[in-house]
Formats: structure tokens, C-alpha cells, sequence
């Protein structure tokens, strides 16, 4: 895939890559690797069966995300959330932005799990938070054009749609096929009415019709985030303030490794800051 990125020129891919996509993909790897020296153990611990959730195994609602069926499999997945999930990272923050990958990815496996109670065939792969991460992107940039490998131009709103029939018809045929389909429409679900409570965003099926309103909800999220960062330096300034009373008082070796660590922090911050000026 790639895709439209700026209003006048085209370009491939979403730019650099940031801090939560680059854990993730670490994250996602070095399971991805693991998989090749323990073996189909990992799976059988952690991957998601529906039939073992109902024994007590809880935690596969969360680390079946982790892991995936062959090469391709997980190079797609791994593209898909370099492609979208930067720049969503990138206009909501790492915190809301990774914390929206493990909810539509956690319910995904909720979803899974509840629509195949009684099934024994485990679900892997991060599909489920890849096609959350894709209404979001349709949602935050609808008219952006998706290159359908590489040649086809589809818009972002358009694709998610088709991909809302496909993976509900697909579900049908979920045990014979041995793909996750239930965890591709559970993300897409989760994920959708996620967005629509928390910033009561319209109609999917509308957002053409509402470009303005789009441009201002993303305003407003990235002055959330803006916010949110200038909170976090304040407290950490009044943090120092505390520490450099302390070093006035008993000395800067007689502060703890947490304290001078805090110190440290504000040097790299007063730093970033002066590069900006």
C-alpha cells in the first residue's frame, strides 16, 4: 500500500517513524522471533482459544496480538502500522494513540472470543488492532488515496467500508478458513465506536460531507496533546525547583538516582526547547 500524504503532492509512506509504532514493532518482531526457537508451544500458551479463555487463560485476550502465522503475515501487519499508525501517533500522541491499539486489539479478542465460544482453533496476529488503526485513519483523513498494491487509488473511507463487507461476509466461512475474521471485524468495531463516544465524531458513512468539522476535531486533538505535554513539563519544573532546594541544602551527591534522573530529564527538555527558539 501507499498513500496520499500531503493536499498537492504525492509522496509514499507518512515519514518518520515515531516513538509508539517503533515499540510495537520491536515488540511484535522479537515475539515474531521467539516463535521460531520456542515453537508451537508459544502458541498453544498465548495465542487466542476461545475454548482455554473460558479455563482461565485471560491473558490470551491480550498476547494473541503478539504473534503471527508466517513471514508475510507479519510484514504486512508491520507495514500496515508504519503506513497508518504513525501519523495517527503523530496527531493524537504515543499514550492515546498506544493505548487505542491495545483496546481495538483486546477487543478484537474479545470479540473473537465471544462469537467462537466453543472453538479450539487459536487467533494470532495483530490484524485485529491493524484494522482498528485503519477506521481511525479513515475517519481522521478520509479523502486521503490508499494505493492498492501500489497501482489502484482507493480513498481511505471507501477502503475501510469494502473491507466492513468483505471481513462480515468472510466471517461466515471463520472455521474453514483459518484467518481471524471475527478479530478484523472486531477492530474495526471496536475501534469505530470508540472514537464516536469518546469525541462524538458523525457517521462513518458521512465524514465527506464534513470536511471542516474534521479539520477542527483534529485541531482539538492536537491541542489535547499539546496540553497534556505542557502539564507534564510544568510538573517536572516544579519537580527540579524541589531538587535544587534539596542541592542548596545537603549537596548534589546526596540526592537520590530518581532525583538526579529528574535532573536530567529538565536538561533534555530546556534543550529540545532551546533548539526550537
Amino acid at each position: 500500500m501507499s498513500s496520499y500524504y500531503q493536499d498537492k503532492a504525492y509522496s509514499f509512506g507518512p515519514g518518520g517513524i515515531t516513538k509508539g509504532v517503533t515499540y510495537l514493532l520491536l515488540i511484535n518482531v522479537g515475539v515474531f522471533i521467539l516463535e521460531y526457537i520456542w515453537g508451537p508451544e508459544l502458541i498453544n500458551i498465548f495465542g487466542l482459544t476461545p475454548v482455554l479463555v473460558r479455563k482461565g487463560f485471560i491473558w490470551q485476550l491480550a498476547t494473541y496480538m503478539f504473534l503471527h502465522g508466517g513471514l508475510f503475515h507479519i510484514l504486512f501487519n508491520m507495514f500496515a502500522l508504519w503506513m497508518f499508525g504513525s501519523e495517527i501517533e503523530r496527531t493524537w500522541g504515543t499514550k492515546e494513540f498506544v493505548k487505542y491499539y491495545f483496546l481495538t486489539g483486546i477487543g478484537a479478542g474479545l470479540f473473537t472470543f465471544l462469537l467462537s465460544f466453543n472453538s479450539y482453533i487459536p487467533t494470532i496476529g495483530a490484524s485485529g488492532a491493524i484494522f482498528g488503526i485503519l477506521v481511525a485513519f479513515a475517519i481522521m483523513f478520509p479523502n486521503r488515496l490508499i494505493y492498492l498494491y501500489f497501482i489502484f487509488p482507493v480513498k481511505a473511507k471507501y477502503l475501510v467500508v469494502c473491507f466492513v463487507v468483505i471481513e462480515f461476509l468472510a466471517s461466515f466461512q471463520h472455521t474453514s478458513d483459518g484467518i481471524g475474521h471475527f478479530a478484523h471485524l472486531g477492530g474495526m468495531v471496536i475501534g469505530y465506536l470508540y472514537i464516536k463516544s469518546d469525541w462524538r465524531m458523525l457517521s462513518l458513512f458521512k465524514f465527506s460531507k464534513y470536511p471542516e468539522y474534521i479539520k477542527e476535531l483534529r485541531h482539538k486533538w492536537r491541542m489535547r496533546a499539546f496540553n497534556r505535554r505542557r502539564e507534564e513539563e510544568r510538573k517536572l519544573l516544579e519537580r527540579v525547583d524541589q531538587i535544587l532546594d534539596k542541592i542548596n541544602l545537603v549537596g548534589y551527591d546526596n540526592l537520590t538516582r530518581e532525583e538526579k534522573k529528574t535532573l536530567e530529564e529538565a536538561s533534555q527538555l530546556l534543550s529540545r526547547q532551546s533548539e526550537r527558539r
